[in-house]
């Protein structure tokens, strides 16, 4: 799947995929679900509880192409993957925080030292194949980019957002985001 060309592509790829565990102990749609009502919780814009819940979705169309097959020894790139693919149904409001969530967490750990001793270690370990943290300049450059701050709030609930006892058949919970923000932008 390159692009999606309606939400109906995106809830059965969620159907197909979303009960996979990734490596956190939680489902993809439970994390995304999480992710999402933190962000509404918090008073965020519509597309960036978008951007929250469907910032993983390159993981799910990883899947989908390698029927399944997970990789966890390189970086997928998945921000990106998942950007692409929303990009011709969502404005930047949303595909942005979503290619940025990855170099934000890189970001985090570079500007608090503090933040990377609260990531679960499926992130630590994400974080060295995605570069590590950002240096100095790197830190300079990603602060200045339109919509860091959305992929820093973004980053922070995808952090919260992997509370192993919420992880509940949701898919429900996902579709009544996805509509309600969509019809919101």
């Amino acid at each position: 799947m390159n692009k999606f060309s309606n939400l109906s592509e995106i809830e059965s790829l969620f159907e197909k995929w979303g009960t996979q565990f990734y490596a956190e102990h939680l489902s993809q749609t439970a994390h995304a679900v999480q992710c999402a009502v933190l962000a509404e919780e918090s008073g965020a814009t519509s597309e960036l509880v978008l951007a929250s819940l469907l910032h993983d979705i390159g993981h799910l169309i990883d899947l989908d192409n390698s029927s399944g097959v997970e990789e966890h020894d390189v970086d997928t790139e998945h921000e990106a993957t998942g950007a692409r693919a929303l990009s011709p149904l969502f404005p930047p409001a949303v595909a942005a925080p979503i290619a940025l969530h990855v170099a934000a967490k890189r970001y985090l750990c570079s500007i608090e030292p503090t933040y990377f001793d609260g990531l679960s270690d499926a992130s630590v370990a994400t974080l060295a194949l995605q570069g590590g943290p950002m240096s100095d300049e790197e830190a300079t450059r990603f602060a200045a980019m339109p919509h860091a701050d959305s992929a820093v709030s973004l980053r922070r609930w995808d952090e919260l957002g992997k509370d192993i006892n919420k992880d509940m058949n949701s898919l429900d919970e996902f579709r009544r985001l996805l509509h309600k923000h969509f019809d919101n932008i």
